[in-house]
């Protein structure tokens, strides 16, 4: 058993439960929100993530792994609002979340560029993870980078090996976000292991967009999760090809390779409410729980593989 630093203190990994390993609470541009949201309602806004989090908590899960990093609009401070009044466990994470540059406050500092350091994500990452997220008192969890479909640019691949090498460091797991499309977990695996990370400790974020097979079975080989983690964004994959895709690798003997998430928000600023409901109605945090696991069991998987995926693998990504 491990100590797992929660929003609202340390918990040991057997108290986390059934657990979705990628969720938000807040998916926002600060900037964008203060210069032109003339709707926002922080306390409107904090109400509502409480209650699709108790409604959450109601359906059966425990624990969410949030990812939302620099980048996609991490503000630690509502989030605390949002956990304390929730039973459900909510971990927090560190990272960059970039699928080409760098921001500009990093382009000349590093190893051999102007200002000439030591890799200076690697420094932030490290405290969050060892003394907090500014003076918030919370500490993060984990870590977390991005590869998209421009590949390994520098940008991407300086935050992937600072990644690596905070996780070396500190023990953190990883999570990342990855287009299968291209391959990019197997280039992952690659750039995370030459910085010393534990393949074991990462997971592939967004294999379940991908229904091959083979692609999937390697990274699940070389040791790391397969986040099937994108349960009712149909637009990239619908819900029926990705269970049989895990109904599969089950029968293969993946299971314990296997995590399970919506990447869904409480509130993301890409849509509003209502788009997000007509572009995408299965896209909320309870598709797993109400149809997802159903689906399962009734195409073969046992109630031990659900476990499997839900609680075992989410407590190995710590201990």
């Amino acid at each position: 058993m491990t100590e797992v630093q929660a929003v609202t203190g340390t918990i040991d990994s057997s108290e986390l439960g059934r657990t979705l390993v990628h969720e938000h609470i807040f998916v926002l541009s600060e900037e964008m929100r203060q210069n032109y949201d003339t709707t926002w309602d922080d306390e409107e806004r904090i109400s509502d993530a409480v209650t699709k989090l108790n409604d959450l908590k109601a359906a059966g899960i425990d624990t969410i792994f949030d990812p939302t990093v620099v980048g996609l609009g991490r503000y630690i401070p509502r989030v605390q609002k949002v956990a304390e009044q929730t039973d459900l466990n909510i971990i927090v994470a560190t990272g960059l979340y970039t699928f080409t540059d760098l921001p500009h406050q990093f382009e000349h500092r590093g190893p051999g560029l102007l200002i000439d350091e030591p890799e200076p994500l690697v420094g932030l990452f490290v405290r969050d993870l060892t003394e907090g997220i500014a003076d918030t008192g919370v500490k993060a969890a984990f870590l977390k980078c991005a590869i998209e479909s421009p590949g390994l640019t520098e940008g991407v691949e300086r935050t992937m090996r600072a990644v690596g090498q905070a996780s070396a460091q500190t023990g953190a797991p990883i999570t990342v976000h990855t287009n299968p499309a291209t391959g990019s977990g197997l280039v992952t695996q690659r750039v995370l292991k030459e910085e010393g990370a534990d393949l074991e400790k990462v997971i592939i974020g967004h294999s379940g967009d991908s229904t091959d097979l083979d692609y999937l079975s390697q990274i699940a080989e070389a040791g790391s999760f397969l986040g099937m983690d994108r349960f009712g964004i149909d637009a990239y994959l619908p819900t029926e090809p990705r269970v049989d895709t895990i109904v599969e690798l089950v029968r293969r003997g993946y299971a314990e390779r296997i995590t399970l998430a919506h990447d869904a928000a409480c509130y993301i600023d890409y849509f509003t409410q209502e788009e997000k409901a007509q572009i995408q109605p299965n896209w909320h945090f309870r598709h797993i729980s109400d149809d997802v696991i159903p689906m399962l069991l009734d195409k073969g998987v046992s109630e031990d593989n659900i476990d499997t995926m839900l609680v075992k693998n989410p407590r190995r990504y710590f201990e």
